[in-house]
């Protein structure tokens, strides 16, 4: 089963962006609330079975069964008796408030950290149709149940064989912009791309955004540097006006918009720079480091600035999507071994910028270096217990089988999108 997710912005009126207003902030009640009973009956099994805290103890009766999900999808339907701006919001988006609790509960089950917290004011800003019967999307136009017709901007269609699954309602920019993501559905199963021809590796860093193994520069966009300066002023005028006031909103609306103007620059850039990447080569190597602890470091602003981590998740998914193979190696030492003579030339401070290889001699850009290197550890790291492999001494890989494979693959997408 392949699934995709479109994204449309969509123009509700000045009646149907007050609704889904209200039908945001229902749905942070109701989250709030199925949090709070499962916080109480854990709380309420915290007590030792030999002993009990000197100043309080939460008391809850042992015959009431843990709020499970569909325990809690059981009790909504009472819920809805007792408080009645449940009943205004469609009843398969109040369910699946609960099923979004419920899979925060569980992912931190699995990860051990981070558990669920309530939501403040402003803080939901999506809630979700999960099913239609018919496609809700004709000729400019989404239907959705209680709304009503909401023009939307499709700037692509559905592809033929595609479904309409599911449409989540997202609001940005404090609810004055709103998309549409359409989750669409084909039964076809579309294999992972396998390695073949031409590959480059990628060294991401400050000075330049990224240098490939053929010594190909990106400059680094300074997308919220750029706009620091207004930002810095907006936000002095925010701190001025008193909080919750119209004229606070009106400013916290003009920030809210710069971020939102910085945060799509930012990912129209990746999406650029990904596909432009996939055109020079069709295998891709890039550094697993986590860009999470180099952003706590004192070059954190610039490392945030440049979203590094989301540019590596966008680049993996237009590979994917346009056939190209791609991997992820290991990042230790790249910027201190030849790429050369495999000689380890040592440690190099950030001010360095140029590589010198004291056993051969090879001299070059610290990057560029640091490129090659990624490059051959990624040629190591691939399938090679097949005979029908070739391996050129320019990083190029070849096979018969898997070229006719890749092919294929990539015909049966073109259909598809056709």
């Amino acid at each position: 089963m392949l699934t995709l997710n479109y994204t449309y912005r969509i123009e509700p009126t000045v009646e149907q962006q007050a609704m889904m207003l209200d039908w945001l902030e229902t749905c942070r009640h109701l989250y709030n609330r199925c949090l709070r009973d499962l916080k109480d009956w854990i709380a309420s099994r915290k007590c030792s079975l030999y002993s009990c805290s000197i100043n309080r103890e939460y008391i809850m009766s042992a015959d009431i069964s843990f709020p499970s999900y569909l325990e809690q999808k059981r009790q909504l339907t009472q819920w809805k008796k007792t408080n009645p701006r449940y009943k205004q919001v469609h009843s398969q988006v109040t369910q699946d408030v609960v099923k979004r609790m419920h899979n925060t509960w569980e992912a931190f089950k699995n990860r051990g950290f981070g558990f669920p917290r309530y939501k403040k004011y402003g803080r939901y800003q999506s809630f979700l149709f999960p099913q239609f019967k018919l496609n809700p999307i004709e000729n400019g136009i989404v239907k959705l149940p209680k709304i009503g017709e909401i023009k939307i901007n499709q700037h692509r269609p559905i592809p033929d064989g595609f479904k309409v699954k599911g449409v989540r309602i997202v609001a940005r920019a404090r609810g004055t912009i709103w998309y549409a993501v359409v989750t669409i559905q084909c039964d076809v199963k579309v294999p992972d791309p396998l390695p073949f021809g031409r590959g480059i590796g990628i060294d991401i860093g400050l000075e330049s955004f990224l240098v490939t193994s053929d010594n190909f520069r990106v400059e680094p966009a300074l997308f919220f540097r750029e706009l620091q300066s207004r930002l810095k002023v907006l936000q002095r005028k925010v701190s001025r006006k008193k909080k919750r006031s119209k004229n606070w909103e009106k400013a916290q609306l003009k920030v809210a918009r710069v971020h939102h103007q910085i945060s799509n620059t930012r990912k129209n850039f990746h999406f650029q720079t990904s596909h432009l990447l996939c055109d020079m080569a069709d295998m891709i190597f890039v550094e697993d480091i986590n860009f999470k602890m180099t952003a706590r470091g004192f070059l954190g602003k610039q490392m945030l600035d440049g979203g590094f981590g989301q540019f590596r998740d966008l680049l993996s998914w237009v590979c994917w999507k346009r056939g190209k193979y791609f991997q992820q190696v290991d990042h230790k030492y790249t910027s201190q071994i030849c790429p050369e003579c495999n000689a380890h030339t040592g440690k190099k401070q950030l001010t360095q910028r140029v590589h010198n290889c004291p056993e051969c001699g090879y001299s070059t850009t610290r990057d560029h270096a640091s490129g090659r290197v990624i490059l051959q550890r990624g040629l190591k790291s691939v399938p090679t217990d097949c005979r029908e492999w070739k391996l050129s001494g320019s990083g190029v890989l070849s096979g018969i089988s898997y070229l006719d494979k890749c092919r294929s693959r990539n015909a049966n997408l073109r259909e598809l999108e056709a």
